[in-house]
This record gives C-alpha cells, sequence and structure tokens, in this order.
C-alpha cells in the first residue's frame, strides 16, 4: 500500500504519508470509520491521528460525529474528491517510478529461463 516502500522515491517526495494513508483508508472505507481504525491503518499514534483529521475537518474535507467516548470520522464530498485525485496521483507517480526505476532500487535482474549447466573441474 502507499508509502511503505521505501523504493517509491517520488511518491514520498510529493506526498505526506500519514495524511494521506489517513485520506484513502477513508475513501476505501466508504462511509465511516472509527478514528482509531484510521490511526492502525496509517501507523499513527491516536493522537497525531486525531490532529491530522482537526486539519482535515478544518478545511472541509472530513466531518466528526461522536457517539459516547467513540469518534467517528466521514470523507465530505471535498474530502471525497481530493482522496479520488491522491489516488490518481498515486498510481501515476508508481508509473512513472516503474518507467524509469527508482535511483535506489535496483531492477531485479531476470533469472535464465534454462537450467545452467555446472562447470566441469577437470
Amino acid at each position: 500500500m502507499f508509502g511503505k516502500d521505501k523504493k517509491r522515491v517520488l511518491e514520498n517526495l510529493f506526498i505526506r504519508e500519514k495524511p494521506a494513508l489517513i485520506l484513502l483508508a477513508l475513501k476505501a472505507a466508504k462511509g465511516s470509520v472509527y478514528a482509531t481504525i484510521l490511526s492502525k491503518e496509517s501507523d499513527c499514534t491516536y493522537s497525531h491521528t486525531i490532529k491530522i483529521l482537526d486539519i482535515l475537518k478544518n478545511y472541509g474535507l472530513v466531518t466528526f460525529e461522536k457517539k459516547g467516548r467513540i469518534k467517528m470520522v466521514t470523507l465530505t464530498d471535498d474530502g471525497w474528491d481530493v482522496a479520488h485525485n491522491l489516488e490518481a496521483i498515486q498510481k501515476k507517480l508508481i508509473q512513472i517510478e516503474d518507467k524509469k526505476g527508482s535511483p535506489r532500487a535496483e531492477k531485479p535482474k531476470p533469472e535464465s529461463e534454462e537450467p545452467s549447466e555446472p562447470e566441469n573441474p577437470e
């Protein structure tokens, strides 16, 4: 998934990992999600997740609904559009890297189709 692969240089360069993971997790959920689930999906502490969600809320990208002690988070229409576009950007960056090759990663060498014969020591 997004950001986990250290070989994805462009993705990590242009997109902040944790907020992007939170938006993409919300989009994938297709509805309301517990904030604690988002913190696990994005590998963030709960408090860091809430800080990110507060910023997203201030920009009108998510809404909160409290049910007792549990905070449910939902993408707004604008939030869904941003998440959708973010997903498209992520896919395009991956295509570019796959085409050009990552500067940090070497492409795996294809293995020979025919088995090599052992050398004769004589």
